[in-house]
């Protein structure tokens, strides 16, 4: 792994969050806690006290201190001012109406079912709105390219994540790219894995808890050298340091009920990019 770039070299969260990724491993126990709190709550550390942070994280507020000592910063604000400045730059009017909804329990009545649809339809249009200021073009260009190259593309994605693999299946093969869903039918996971050849490209989708026949997948194919493109829902999902391209998406979460809004946003933009990109008439 890559030495920690001080804390002055680096200009932005996205500099900041590859490193810790990237160093993620050699932490202690309690700064990986911390790690997995900085990554999956960028708000809340935007501008949340030492004190209430270091409370939601569960460790003790010196433990803040010593992870941005760890990675080069003069102090926690310092770092904190990474966060800042990506909040205000991407969405300065931000509100968190998803906790708002997620408190409001009063569905008795006529009305819970409108009631539930009004609350889905927030949840899911800010996690639309904070999507489209998390994905970078750079990422969205490469995977595009990426895809462009292969020979065939495979995709793979088991329980709550499989719609979106049959989807991106179904709208390659409806342009006419040669795509394989490995579905995993009769049990043939590893069979279906040995389809993918040296020029393929595969995409995986996985979020928590990271399915093994995924993860099966991803390594087969990072062993053979093939490109692979990850739709997960942290940089430190057990996939995410295996892939050509990560794509981090966070989904809405109503009643503990997880959407697929964003995600299905982010590969039908991805797809239709490459159609684009390869002038195919649809």
């Amino acid at each position: 792994m890559g030495k920690i770039t001080a804390g002055n070299n680096m200009t932005t969260l996205d500099e900041l969050n590859m490193n810790i990724s990237n160093k993620f491993d050699e932490l202690s126990n309690r700064l990986q806690e911390v790690a997995k709190y900085i990554l999956d709550s960028p708000n809340e550390i935007a501008f949340g006290t030492v004190a209430v942070i270091a409370k939601d994280a569960n460790v003790h507020p010196s433990t803040l201190i010593r992870f941005s000592h760890a990675f080069g910063f003069t102090g926690f604000s310092d770092m904190q001012k990474l966060f800042q400045k990506k909040l205000l730059q991407d969405s300065p009017n931000y509100d968190e109406r998803i906790k708002l909804i997620k408190d409001d329990s009063s569905l008795d009545g006529e009305s819970a079912s409108l009631r539930l649809l009004d609350q889905f339809s927030q949840a899911n249009s800010q996690a639309l709105e904070n999507l489209k200021n998390n994905i970078s073009q750079s990422d969205l260009d490469l995977a595009r390219d990426i895809l462009a190259q292969a020979d065939s593309i495979h995709v793979k994605a088991v329980r709550r994540s499989f719609p979106i693999a049959s989807y991106l299946a179904y709208l390659f093969n409806h342009i006419n790219l040669r795509c394989f869903l490995l579905d995993g039918v009769g049990g043939m996971h590893q069979e279906q894995d040995h389809l993918i050849r040296k020029n393929d490209a595969v995409i995986v989708i996985s979020f928590y808890p990271y399915a093994d026949e995924t993860q099966q997948t991803i390594d087969n194919a990072v062993a053979r050298g093939n490109s692979v493109i990850v739709f997960t829902d942290s940089l430190l999902s057990p996939m995410a340091q295996q892939a050509s391209v990560c794509f981090v998406v966070k989904e809405a979460e109503v009643y503990s009920f997880r959407s697929l809004t964003a995600t299905m946003c982010l590969v039908q933009s991805l797809a239709i990019s490459l159609v684009h990109k390869l002038n195919i008439e649809i």
